[in-house]
């Protein structure tokens, strides 16, 4: 098939390139000249292991080609795929117009017969707008409009996108499942099939659903910490109930970051206020996890009192491990919040590039244990794996202090019970 790919950044990269990778024939699409030129040179915008490999692929089979002319983009596809990253701001707003005008941007371009498939991650009606959009300037054409929601994960979007546990397809039309079908065929058979407004409404549906676990596990824990209750015992004894499950969203640890579970949650209550219906547990679940963003900061501030001239390690600065976003990466909050009570900040990332400007002062050190050199505390924010083969002795030698806070007991086994550190970690020690 002929695949348009609108978009590529993140998503849209991943989806040129493993669509291509299928054996489709596909043209990626940007109106940045920047992400375009970088990618025709086998260089994503956003690093994703294996990604780089992939693009660079996929490019030289001529399955693959970028561009930033539109109309020869999308003129002979039988698929135009709107995979726009859906930007948010620092309070969890998307930007949904940006996406929905670059995505109808292609509407006169597309050939008759063609699938306007949308995976943004957009608020439900979204398809329905761009639906209308293109009825007003037809001109005779018919197309199929659908939806797939996203579903990839920084750091291992290809295995999702390739290896899916399924793929979720909103339809209108026989059309357009035919010709999803043979897009998604040598992908996977694992389909769910419904309405648009049903994937659209999954999407956000699944999305808050995992925010609410984070932040019911997390208040518990917050509880637990209090009470002199091990989260994790506590963790083991909800998994063991048979209603609940051994795969539930139930780990404590630190607040959900980035913009994805919290889109969805704010999609959620802007769609209740404009159709009259009260959201009450969608406004607890931002509250619960905005206090929970809080709880590295008031462990250092109980552990070293006033943070004036006190040197904090921060291990970690980009929003995940295995890329190298700084996008609503909370190590990045902490580094400000930590500057700003004047602390002095010495920190390490594998693969983070040039810091915010706000954060000048933050040194930078080339390996874990020079970043914890002098030390009084230790945070672990983003859990890079080469943070597990620092050598014990010798980062209890290099810190002045040694606490250690680590939300998500990432260093746990190596250092919750060993004397020399006073380890920290959400719901128990």
């Amino acid at each position: 098939m002929k695949v348009a790919v609108l978009g590529l950044w993140h998503l849209g990269s991943v989806t040129a390139a493993c669509t291509a990778g299928a054996g489709h024939e596909v043209v990626g699409w940007d109106p940045d000249a920047d992400v375009v030129a970088a990618l025709a040179q086998g260089r994503p915008p956003v690093a994703e292991p294996g990604l780089a490999d992939l693009v660079a692929r996929e490019l030289a089979s001529s399955r693959l080609r970028v561009t930033t002319e539109l109309a020869s983009a999308v003129a002979a596809a039988d698929i135009a795929w709107v995979a726009f990253d859906t930007p948010v701001d620092e309070d969890d707003r998307a930007d949904v117009e940006y996406v929905i005008g670059q995505g109808a941007r292609a509407l006169p371009h597309v050939k008759d017969g063609a699938v306007i498939l949308v995976s943004s991650q957009l608020p439900v009606g979204s398809v329905a707008r761009l639906e209308r959009a293109f009825d007003s300037i037809a001109a005779g054409r018919r197309v199929s409009f659908a939806c797939a929601p996203e579903n990839l994960r920084l750091g291992k979007a290809i295995e999702v996108f390739t290896r899916p546990d399924r793929v979720v397809i909103g339809v209108g039309d026989a059309a357009a499942k035919d010709q999803l079908l043979a897009l998604f065929e040598p992908i996977t058979d694992r389909l769910e099939w419904m309405s648009v407004e049903s994937a659209e409404m999954t999407k956000h549906a699944i999305n808050a659903f995992l925010a609410t676990s984070v932040t019911f596990i997390n208040e518990i824990a917050t509880l637990c910490e209090r009470t002199g209750a091990d989260a994790k015992e506590v963790e083991r004894g909800l998994k063991t109930e048979r209603r609940i499950g051994p795969h539930a969203y139930l780990g404590p640890g630190a607040a959900f970051a980035g913009g994805t579970l919290a889109r969805d949650v704010q999609f959620l209550r802007a769609i209740g206020r404009e159709v009259g219906c009260e959201t009450p547990l969608m406004a607890g679940v931002d509250a619960s996890n905005r206090e929970h963003r809080l709880w590295a900061r008031r462990h250092l501030q109980a552990l070293l009192g006033p943070l004036t001239q006190r040197t904090v390690a921060v291990w970690g600065l980009t929003y995940k491990p295995g890329t190298d976003t700084l996008r609503r990466s909370t190590a990045v909050e902490l580094c400000g919040w930590l500057l700003e009570q004047g602390a002095h900040v010495r920190a390490h990332d594998p693969a983070a590039r040039a810091l915010p400007g706000a954060l000048a002062a933050v040194r930078r050190c080339a390996t874990p244990v020079e970043a914890a050199t002098g030390a009084e505390a230790l945070v672990v924010a983003t859990e890079w794996p080469e943070y597990r083969r620092v050598d014990v002795d010798e980062l209890a030698g290099a810190m002045a202090g040694h606490r250690v806070i680590d939300a998500n007991r990432f260093l746990g086994p190596a250092l919750a019970g060993d004397p020399r550190f006073d380890f920290v970690a959400v719901g128990g020690r």
